[in-house]
């Protein structure tokens, strides 16, 4: 009688038996497609992010429809403002007629279902490429910004926003828009906070999509420290604490085990963003031969999944949908 009577390769065999065993599932529900656009009438690619662009609207409606014809049903939005409109106040970004509102009221148009997400920051808006307002010695500042947050907010809202995403990680932002949302009746419109981002260097083509690189210093003094994971799980109580629908963590892949701590300490939703520097990386490799594109994607997708994600935030959106079919 053969000694080895545990063989877990049994369980490995063929698709229909690894399909039993399956421990985790991603299919194009849980994506959340990001997009760029601005207002010219043609799209603009990306250098450092093959295959995106800066789309018009146009061609911002046109994708959105593309990706909900494989199953992508939600879209986050990212504007890249004209610099004449760029100010030290960023008061384009609560302009009812700004680039946003009219994006917005153009998807719920012509796909009323489709789930509009929209970003809170202010360093689309700034002269000064921050998140937040800017005091003279340089500071950025907190409760100022957090006003100005609402108004934002409250603008998106305004022209249809499903969900609201403050990413600016400004203290308390969490539940002043979620009291100025309610108190201006719009009780039903989600909040996905941005609730650990971190200051990574993985963020470079986002701000190059957008020209959105702070003007000096850096993001040290409001996003979290890359060596910190502990200071997660009190950002997740504070947001849980203020109203938060949703939280998210920001960057997916180097997070791996911060996106595990949440999942285990909070039962809210929980999404993951597969930042630009995660999509360029693969993107040249694949380009170059070294990496098969799908499996890889689809891997590095899946472990987000496994790590306890319920929604991921990726480039790849679409095109992960068109391959899982």
């Amino acid at each position: 009688m053969s000694e080895m009577r545990q063989r877990p390769r049994r369980n490995r065999k063929n698709a229909t038996v690894r399909g039993f065993l399956r421990e985790t599932r991603l299919s194009p529900a849980n994506l959340i497609y990001p997009l760029f656009f601005h207002e010219h009438a043609d799209d603009a690619p990306i250098a450092s992010m093959p295959g995106c662009s800066r789309l018009s609207l146009a061609s911002l409606v046109e994708e959105a429809g593309a990706a909900r014809a494989v199953g992508v049903n939600a879209v986050v939005l990212f504007p890249a403002v004209e610099e004449a409109l760029k100010t030290p106040g960023a008061e384009e970004a609560f302009n009812p007629d700004g680039l946003v509102p009219r994006a917005i009221k153009a998807l719920k148009e012509a796909y009323p279902d489709l789930v509009v997400i929209t970003d809170v920051a202010l360093d689309p808006y700034s002269s000064e490429g921050h998140d937040g307002l800017v005091a003279p010695d340089g500071r950025v500042l907190n409760d100022e910004t957090v006003e100005v947050l609402c108004r934002q907010a409250l603008s998106q809202a305004m022209a249809g926003a499903d969900v609201i995403a403050p990413s600016d990680m400004m203290d308390g932002r969490v539940a002043a828009i979620r009291d100025a949302l309610d108190d201006s009746g719009y009780e039903e419109v989600s909040i996905l906070s941005y609730t650990a981002k971190y200051a990574s260097a993985f963020y470079g083509p986002f701000r190059d999509a957008l020209d959105s690189a702070p003007r000096h210093g850096d993001k040290q003094t409001y996003q979290m420290d890359p060596a910190n994971a502990r200071e997660a799980l009190r950002e997740c109580m504070l947001d849980e604490d203020e109203g938060a629908d949703m939280l998210m963590v920001k960057p997916a892949g180097p997070y791996l085990d911060v996106i595990r701590l949440l999942r285990e300490a909070t039962t809210l939703p929980l999404a993951a963003y597969q930042v630009s520097g995660e999509y360029a990386m693969l993107k040249a490799a694949a380009e170059r031969g070294w990496l098969d594109e799908k499996r890889v994607v689809l891997e590095s997708l899946t472990s987000i999944r496994r790590a306890g994600a319920d929604a991921i935030l990726t480039y790849y959106a679409r095109q992960a949908a068109e391959w899982l079919g």
